[in-house]
């Protein structure tokens, strides 16, 4: 698939148990942010987010991490929650890479969530853009998911069925996730890689399968420990992540503060990119400063 030019160069890193995918742009010696998406999205989820982020003097790093839409196959990793943190974490150990901004969305943040309290030692503040936290992991529309995902088969309908173009507009797909429709060739490249791969299912139906509320519900009694900033950005419209969820996640952490996000939905990346990437550049000045 021919990715967005926007995203920056692209490289492949060898892991300890797979290889993973990640666009580069910006000044080699801006501070670092480093990209976290969600279930069955990669890093072309960034790619409004990325460019002006790197045009600000900021080192961006786009990750196509294995949640079900990546192209390369991992086997041989744990793609449990806490799993696919530490495979975030390696990878920052792997690159040398200090003082990081991570910027996460949707089960991104779920899984950054885990990060923070198991790998805290490399990140200088964080950007959680509405995501999965607490007992909303994943939230009610999508709660089916990992039990069916142990059904024979189920993976491959599911993927063959949302390449149906009016399909993705129901709640269950990306209706109530993204406010505005997303571009065809977009959806093809978060969509293309399970539905083509046998490979890429297995690891999607892995992690599913893993997928529970006692793992972020665990993160959230350690949040507490984490004393660096944290920007709650979070979609006034959302469907699926109440505020009320930033209101708590903001009681926990010592240093967090809210900025809602209008009109969008819990795809901001999509939905609001200018005012995510406007966002993320003042919270690095801050947070340098």
């Amino acid at each position: 698939m021919t990715r967005p030019p926007e995203l920056g160069t692209s490289h492949d890193l060898t892991l300890d148990t797979g290889t993973v995918r990640y666009f580069e742009s910006g000044p080699e010696a801006g501070p670092v942010v480093v990209f976290v998406h969600g279930l069955l999205v990669n890093a072309d989820l960034w790619r409004g987010v990325v460019a002006p982020a790197a045009a600000a003097g900021l080192r961006t790093f786009a990750v196509d991490w294995p949640l079900g839409s990546h192209s390369l196959p991992m086997p041989n990793a744990d793609l449990t929650p806490p799993g696919v943190a530490d495979l975030i974490a390696e990878f920052l150990e792997k690159l040398d890479l200090h003082d990081v901004t991570i910027v996460a969305n949707d089960t991104g943040g779920a899984v950054t969530q885990i990060l923070m309290t198991r790998h805290p030692d490399r990140i200088g503040g964080v950007v959680l853009a509405t995501c999965d936290a607490f007992e909303r992991f994943f939230p009610p529309t999508f709660a089916p998911l990992p039990v069916m995902a142990h059904v024979p088969g189920f993976l491959a309908v599911l993927t063959q069925a949302v390449r149906i173009r009016p399909l993705q507009r129901l709640p269950i797909a990306f209706g109530w996730v993204a406010k505005r429709t997303i571009p065809r060739e977009i959806v093809t490249s978060y969509l293309a890689p399970s539905r083509h791969s046998r490979a890429i299912r297995r690891d999607l139906g892995r992690f599913l399968r893993s997928v529970n509320k006692r793992h972020t519900l665990a993160a959230a009694e350690k949040l507490p420990a984490f004393d660096k900033p944290v920007q709650l950005a979070w979609a006034t419209e959302d469907k699926l992540f109440p505020m009320s969820l930033a209101t708590r996640l903001a009681e926990l952490l010592p240093q967090a503060t809210i900025v809602e996000i209008a009109d969008s939905y819990t795809f901001i990346p999509e939905d609001q990119p200018a005012a995510l990437a406007d966002l993320v550049i003042e919270f690095v000045a801050r947070v340098g400063a």
